[in-house]
């Protein structure tokens, strides 16, 4: 099944000599997976400001369709901790109805990605964003978690970074040790159960064990440790499909997010996917993933859900259990939806605060700290876009901190392009032997009298066209021709060619007549478009060296 190059990997895997072994281990992987991703997708349901019923219902259907449309073997997808911020945001300003709105904008989205072959250039997204973002992230998701996890007697806690930690000071006298207990004693299960068994997931461990305690305690008498159940009621059925509510008003102001969450999604399934490549020797299709994305997006808010993604940590799991083709991220789904069916009520008794230890230990996950202490000793480039995207993310938001640093990123790498592209002045011989456009076997090449060469070496677009301006100088001058090599010119952008054309007018206002010599092929047809051929004169353009002098030679001489 292949539409216009596009094919899920499922169906590749299966031609393959899919065979009973092969789904004993893919069996094996997907239900301790979906084990895994049970508690996760409770406590990212919970802390995006949704339900429970939502982070696991997403889990069981963005997990499925990503399985089974998706172009990675391995991935499993589902809620992750980088939407918490951008969701718990959206909800707060506009409601359910406005994230569902801005998830299945997200997901139209990343199709339109996938289509446009988009895959690739994500990947380039510069390393400092990534890690300054993800780094921002854990610590705003660490401080939502600090009212469960203390227990405070809080009613409404602010949206802001700073003005959460100012209402945690001033209200904790309210703390509750009992659920301080509960959520330390979650946070070392799940530290140290992988130091017993690899292959039992350390969250699961500490829900069922902190659960079991807490219902102990409270036979005992003691009061005060949340639990879902008292905020919220737990239901096991199963939600009717609703379309969102599209209005012109609300798609124009939820574009921003919506574009967020599917950059956010994009970067973060597709660094999953190539995780995944590293550890079995496979490769993804990149934009196959992203229109399997796009669709797990798109379908998820007509059944209540939030945005999904590939996620890295249940990847791994399915991988290290042995799951190698992606009928083990569909029966993860179908061991989730069983769950749901038949064990949801007992969700109401799981303690908020062991949630938000789980949460805790995400945070800390996420944080990519040695990441972080690493690039601050790179350059001061790559320091400020770091430390810019980290503190807008933490102090405004991740729409906000994503869409500078990317700004600054790519006015970076503008200069740095600018400064790795030089003009050189040649004006008495050149070298044959340093030169790979110079046709025959010549000792030397004489620049005729009168005649300047300028070598342009890189890019020629807006950043280096001003210098190039500035080298020209005095376009009268002795010179009574210049001739430009463009030899090592890889492309040209509009601001080049203009440039360009106009300093042709310019040369030929002042009796200076321009020739230009070793034009690539692509570079050509952009000159030639322009009519930039016209202004020089077709005789003008060289194809090198050589011609390009006997060509000044014969000017200078008329």
């Amino acid at each position: 099944m292949k539409i216009n190059g596009f094919q899920p990997k499922l169906f590749s895997c299966l031609k393959d000599g899919y065979n009973k072994t092969s789904f004993v281990q893919d069996l094996l992987a997907g239900v301790i997976v979906g084990i895994v991703a049970l508690p996760l997708a409770i406590a990212f349901g919970i802390a995006s400001g949704a339900t429970p019923e939502a982070g696991i219902l997403t889990a069981i259907v963005a997990g499925f369709i990503i399985a089974l449309f998706g172009g990675s073997k391995v991935q499993i997808g589902g809620p992750t901790g980088a939407f918490i911020v951008i969701v718990y945001g959206i909800i707060q300003d506009y409601g359910m109805n406005g994230l569902w709105v801005a998830t299945f904008m997200a997901g139209a989205f990343l199709i339109l990605m996938g289509i446009l072959h988009l895959g690739t250039i994500i990947k380039y997204i510069p390393y400092p964003i990534i890690v300054g973002f993800t780094s921002g992230i854990a610590l705003t998701i660490f401080a939502t978690q600090i009212k469960d996890l203390l227990g405070l007697q809080i009613e409404n806690v602010p949206a802001g970074f700073l003005d959460k930690w100012v209402v945690y000071f001033q209200n904790m006298n309210t703390i509750s040790w009992w659920s301080l207990l509960v959520g330390v004693a979650s946070i070392l299960l799940i530290v140290f159960t992988p130091k017993i068994s690899r292959r039992i997931p350390g969250s699961l461990v500490a829900i069922v064990v902190m659960t079991l305690v807490c219902l102990l305690l409270k036979s005992l008498g003691v009061q005060g440790i949340e639990t879902i159940g008292d905020r919220f009621s737990i239901s096991s059925q199963l939600p009717q499909a609703e379309v969102p509510r599209l209005t012109w008003d609300s798609i124009r102001h939820l574009a921003s997010p919506a574009l967020v969450i599917a950059m956010l999604g994009a970067i973060e399934s597709l660094l999953s996917a190539a995780v995944a490549d590293g550890v079995i020797g496979d490769r993804h299709d990149s934009n196959q993933e992203l229109i399997a994305q796009g669709i797990a997006n798109m379908v998820t808010p007509l059944i209540g859900g939030i945005p999904a993604t590939g996620a890295i940590a249940r990847t791994m799991t399915n991988i290290n259990n042995g799951g190698r083709t992606p009928v083990a991220g569909i029966i993860h789904a179908v061991v989730l939806a069983l769950i749901y069916l038949f064990l949801m009520p007992l969700v109401k008794f799981v303690p908020m605060a062991c949630l938000a230890g789980i949460l805790v230990v995400v945070s800390y996950n996420m944080s990519e700290w040695r990441s972080f202490k690493a690039i601050l000793k790179n350059p001061k480039s790559d320091i400020t876009v770091l430390l810019v995207t980290f503190f807008l993310t933490v102090i405004f938001d991740l729409t906000v901190a994503i869409e500078v640093g990317v700004l600054i990123a790519c006015l970076l790498c503008m200069r740095r392009m600018a400064e790795t592209t030089n003009v050189s002045v040649l004006s008495d011989e050149i070298d044959p032997n340093a030169d790979s456009d110079v046709q025959g076997n010549l000792d030397h090449l004489t620049i005729p009298e009168g005649v300047k060469v300028y070598e342009i070496n890189g890019p020629y677009f807006f950043g280096i066209g001003n210098k190039f301006e500035e080298m020209m100088g005095d376009m009268g001058g002795r010179a009574k021709v210049r001739i430009i090599r463009m030899r090592k010119v890889p492309f040209i952008d509009s601001t080049g060619v203009h440039n360009l054309g106009n300093m042709c007018r310019m040369c030929r206002q002042m009796g200076v007549k321009v020739v230009l010599s070793g034009v690539n092929e692509n570079v050509m047809r952009v000159l030639v478009n322009a009519g930039v051929d016209e202004i020089v004169g077709k005789e003008n353009i060289c194809s090198h060296i050589n011609l390009a002098l006997e060509r000044a030679a014969k000017i200078v001489a008329e």
